[in-house]
C-alpha cells in the first residue's frame, strides 16, 4: 500500500513539474519579447493620425475600443475553434476561411505576416510540442493555406494548454498592447500615459469579450467599417513607421 501511494505521489509530483513548466510557455507566447511581428503594425494608427480622426488622447482610446471590437467580432471565433480543436484539418479550414472574409488588403497582409512569423517562432521556441513544427513543416509543404494570425494564435495556445477563454482574453490583451505600443512610438502618448490608458481600456476590452466570448464561425463579422477602411488607406501613405 505504502508503495502504492508513493508512485501516486511521484506521479502527481511531476504532474506539479509539468504544469509549472507549462505556465512559463504560456507566459512567454504572450512576452513582446517573441518575435512574432506584432509590433510592425500599428492597426491603420498612422492612417488614422494623418486623415484627422485622431487629434488627442481621448480620439485614440475611441480608435483603441474599435479594434477591439473589430478584434472581438471578428477574430475570436477563430481563435475560439482553433484553441478547442488544436488540429491540422481544423486549422486549415479556418485559415481558408478567413482569408475569404478579409477582404481589406493591409489588414489580410498584416495577418499573414504575423500569423506566420508565430507559426515560425512556435515551432521553434515550444520544442516540447513536437506537433508545432510538423504541422509547420506539413504546411509548408503543401502551400494550401495562407497562415492567417488569429487561427494559428488559437492553435498554439490549445497546444500549450490554454482554456478557450483564455486564449479569447489573450489575443484582445496583445491587441491592445501592440496598438497602445505603436502609439508610445508614434509619439501620441507617452509610456506612463500608455500603461495607465491600457489599465483604464481594460475593463471594456474584458466587456467586448464576453460580449463576443464562444462564437462560432457562422457569427465572426465587421462591427466597425470606418476603422476598416481608415486602415486600408495606410499603404497610401507617402511616408510610415509601421506595415499596416
Amino acid at each position: 500500500m505504502s508503495s502504492s501511494l508513493g508512485a501516486m505521489e511521484l506521479e502527481m509530483d511531476i504532474d506539479k513539474r509539468n504544469d509549472s513548466l507549462l505556465q512559463w510557455s504560456q507566459w512567454q507566447l504572450l512576452d513582446s519579447i517573441l518575435p512574432t511581428g506584432g509590433f510592425a503594425h500599428a492597426f491603420g494608427l498612422e492612417a488614422a493620425i494623418q486623415a484627422r480622426v485622431i487629434s488627442e488622447t481621448e480620439d485614440f482610446k475611441i480608435y483603441v475600443i474599435h479594434v477591439l471590437e473589430n478584434t472581438a467580432s471578428l477574430l475570436l471565433p477563430f481563435v475560439y475553434k482553433a484553441t478547442e480543436c488544436p488540429d491540422l484539418d481544423t486549422w486549415s479550414n479556418l485559415d481558408k476561411i478567413l482569408e475569404a472574409m478579409l477582404t481589406n488588403e493591409v489588414s489580410r497582409k498584416a495577418s499573414v505576416a504575423q500569423g506566420s512569423a508565430l507559426l515560425r517562432t512556435a515551432a521553434s521556441v515550444f520544442i516540447e510540442v513536437p506537433s508545432l513544427k510538423s504541422m509547420r513543416d506539413m504546411l509548408l509543404a503543401s502551400g494550401a493555406v495562407s497562415v492567417h494570425h488569429a487561427p494559428v494564435f488559437g492553435l498554439v495556445c490549445g497546444l500549450l494548454g490554454f482554456d478557450s477563454g483564455t486564449s479569447q482574453r489573450a489575443y484582445m490583451f496583445i491587441t491592445m498592447r501592440d496598438i497602445i505600443s505603436a502609439a508610445t512610438r508614434l509619439n501620441l502618448v507617452g509610456p506612463l500615459g500608455a500603461s495607465v490608458l491600457q489599465h483604464e481600456i481594460a475593463h471594456v476590452a474584458e466587456k467586448l469579450v464576453k460580449k463576443w466570448m464562444n462564437r462560432s464561425i457562422d457569427e465572426a463579422c465587421q462591427t466597425s467599417p470606418l476603422q476598416d477602411t481608415i486602415q486600408g488607406c495606410h499603404s497610401y501613405l507617402f511616408s510610415r513607421l509601421f506595415c499596416s
